[in-house]
């Protein structure tokens, strides 16, 4: 076993706050990337209001970015084969909710 693996079965105690334990409601995820990290900023957008508060950040590593995009679809399958299909109403050019830029397209 190297130094980075974790014997399997082993318990994690994750002490959660009551400020933490509230949440924070986000309905935008702006997310970039370097070769070393991926950052996801997590905002809210008001309507009537032209600015967007970033009110959470989370840095993390590629390997575990790709580790929450598999933990996200297996949930997200869980959901929907308990709840039904999760519809996505907006077109996929319209910039609200969790988007990505596209491969041409500029971030402001």
């Amino acid at each position: 076993m190297s130094n980075n693996e974790q014997p399997q079965g082993q318990q994690i105690n994750i002490e959660l706050n009551e400020k933490e334990a509230e949440g924070i409601y986000s309905n935008l995820a702006i997310i970039t990337h370097s070769p070393a990290e991926f950052i996801i900023d997590f905002t809210r957008i008001v309507p009537g209001l032209p600015k967007a508060k970033v009110h959470a950040r989370i840095i993390t590593t590629p390997q575990h970015a790709k580790m929450l995009l598999k933990a996200l679809k297996d949930n997200i399958d869980k959901y929907e084969s308990r709840f039904g299909d999760i519809r996505i109403d907006t077109p996929p050019n319209q910039h609200f909710g969790f988007v990505t830029p596209q491969k041409d397209e500029k971030v402001n």
